[in-house]
C-alpha cells in the first residue's frame, strides 16, 4: 500500500507485494547539507546551500527548506540568492562528505555484496540472495534507513523496484526519508502517469522535441509507434525511450563501475579575454586530469576541450591521440592547440573544462620509442613527493597565482550524459 501527500512525494505505508522487487534504490537525502547540519544542528529549518560563494559559484546541494524557493543543485549561486535571499551559504567539507559516504556504503556492503554506487550518495543494491538472512526487499529497505540514521545521523530515501530504473524513480518520488515499494504488476501503472522528465535521458531539450509530438507523459510516449518515436528523438533514444516507458530495463547491479571519463571544468568569477590567463588555467586543469589518470591506473585515448563564451554558447573539440596518454603535458598539448581554433583576440572566456575519454587500464610495458618519456617521468616524480609531503609541495610556476587572483572553482554537476533528467551535484570532477 501506498500513499501520496499534497506534493508529489509517494510512500509506502502498509503492507505490499514485494515478492518480485529485488532491486533497490538508495539516495541520501541532500546529502551534502545534511552532513553539514550534523555540525550546525543550530541550522535546521533554515533554508541552507553547500557550493561556490564567490563570483559564478554553482550550488552543490540544497535543503528542502531551500528547494521550495525554486532552488536546486548545479544552479547559479547568484540565481539561488536571488530566490532565497535569506539562505545559509556553506563552502563545503568534501573531506567529510567522503567519511560519511564510506559509512553508508559500508552498511550496504554488509546487507549484499551486490552494490553499485552511482556517485557519492547513492547507489543500487540488488538483494535476490540476502532475504533468508534479512527479509523480503520491503524489510531490508526499512532495516537500511533505520541503520543508516542510528548510524550516521542522515536519512535516505529508497525505491525498491523490479528494475533498476523504476527503482531509481521510485526512490526520487519518496524523497525526503521516504520508502516507495513499486511492485512488478504495478510497474506500467505507476509509470505511466509521470512526466516524461522522469525518464532517464530526457532533459529540457528532448522534453521540447516530444512535446511538438504531443508526447507530456510516460504513457504517451510508450504508446508512440515506434517509426512516429524515432522521427522525434532519433534511433538510438527512440528505442532507449520506448523501453523504459514500458518498463523495461534489462541491466543488472554491477559491482564494479569503469569510469567512462576523468574529467575537471572551472567556471570564472569573471570572463577571460588574456589567452596567457587561458592557457595557465588549461594546465591546471591539464595536470589535474593527468592527476586523477595515473591514481585510477588510467590512460585517455581522446583529449577533449569544453569552452564557454560570455554570451553562454558552448562548444566542445575532441582530439584522438596515437597512443592513450596519462601525461598532462600531452593533454595540455591537445587542448591547448583545440583551444587555438576556438578564441580570438578579446573573446571573453566564461568557463574552461578538460577531459580525458575512451579509458582503458594502463600498461607497464613501454613503447619502442615514447615521446612522453621525459614528462611521464618528471611528472610521476612529482606525485611521489605529493603524496609524500601534499598537494601543492611542487607546482609549475606557471601556476603560482598571484595576490589576489579573482579565479574560482566551482563544483560540477554529475550527468549521467549530456541531455540527462538529473543533474544532482557530482563529486570529485
Amino acid at each position: 500500500m501506498s500513499k501520496q501527500d499534497g506534493s508529489s512525494r509517494q510512500v509506502t505505508s502498509g503492507p505490499v507485494d514485494d515478492s518480485a522487487t529485488p532491486i533497490l534504490h538508495v539516495d541520501m537525502d541532500a546529502f551534502f547539507v545534511s552532513v553539514e547540519l550534523l555540525k550546525r544542528p543550530d541550522l535546521r529549518g533554515q533554508p541552507v546551500l553547500v557550493g561556490g560563494t564567490a563570483g559564478r559559484g554553482v550550488v552543490a546541494a540544497a535543503s528542502y527548506e531551500a528547494r521550495r524557493y525554486g532552488v536546486n543543485s548545479a544552479m547559479p549561486m547568484s540565481v539561488a540568492l536571488q530566490r532565497c535571499p535569506n539562505a545559509v551559504v556553506l563552502s563545503g567539507d568534501y573531506a567529510s562528505y567522503s567519511v560519511y559516504s564510506k559509512r553508508v556504503m559500508a552498511i550496504f556492503e554488509e546487507i549484499t555484496p551486490l552494490v553499485e554506487p552511482l556517485s557519492i550518495d547513492e547507489a543500487f543494491l540488488d538483494v535476490s540472495g540476502a532475504r533468508r538472512l534479512h527479509g523480503s526487499p520491503a524489510e531490508i529497505a526499512w532495516s537500511i534507513r533505520r541503520r543508516v540514521f542510528d548510524e550516521t545521523g542522515l536519512t535516505c530515501s529508497i525505491g525498491v523496484a523490479a528494475t533498476k530504473y523504476v527503482a531509481k524513480v521510485a526512490s526520487s518520488r519518496a524523497k525526503p526519508d521516504g520508502m516507495l515499494v513499486v511492485p512488478a504488476a504495478d510497474t506500467i501503472a505507476f509509470l505511466h502517469p509521470l512526466p516524461v522528465s522522469a525518464l532517464w535521458g530526457v532533459g529540457r531539450v528532448t522534453e521540447e522535441s516530444l512535446a511538438r509530438f504531443g508526447l507530456r507523459t510516460v504513457g504517451d510516449v510508450a504508446g508512440m509507434p515506434p517509426a512516429a518515436l524515432e522521427r522525434a528523438v532519433g534511433p538510438a533514444l527512440a528505442a532507449k525511450l520506448g523501453s523504459l516507458a514500458n518498463g523495461i530495463d534489462p541491466r543488472h547491479v554491477h559491482t564494479t563501475r569503469t569510469e567512462k571519463s576523468i574529467g575537471h571544468e572551472t567556471t570564472f568569477s569573471h570572463d577571460l579575454t588574456d589567452q596567457a590567463d587561458l592557457r595557465r588555467e588549461l594546465l591546471r586543469l591539464s595536470d589535474n586530469v593527468a592527476v586523477r589518470l595515473r591514481k585510477a591506473g588510467m590512460v585517455g585515448r581522446t583529449v577533449v576541450l569544453k569552452l564557454r563564451y560570455g554570451d553562454f554558447r558552448t562548444v566542445t573539440r575532441s582530439r584522438t591521440l596515437a597512443e592513450p596518454t596519462d601525461v598532462a603535458r600531452r593533454i595540455y598539448d591537445e587542448v591547448s592547440d583545440a583551444l587555438r581554433e576556438l578564441i580570438g583576440d578579446g573573446e571573453r572566456v566564461r568557463l574552461l573544462g578538460v577531459r580525458a575519454e575512451h579509458l582503458r587500464v594502463s600498461t607497464t610495458g613501454a613503447m619502442l620509442w615514447d615521446p612522453d618519456e621525459d614528462w611521464r617521468d618528471a611528472e610521476r616524480t612529482i606525485d611521489e613527493v605529493t603524496a609524500k609531503f601534499g598537494k601543492g609541495a611542487v607546482t609549475p610556476a606557471t601556476l603560482v597565482r598571484p595576490v589576489g587572483d579573482r579565479r574560482a572553482d566551482t563544483p560540477r554537476p554529475s550527468t549521467r550524459d549530456d541531455d540527462a533528467a538529473e543533474a544532482a551535484a557530482g563529486w570529485g570532477w
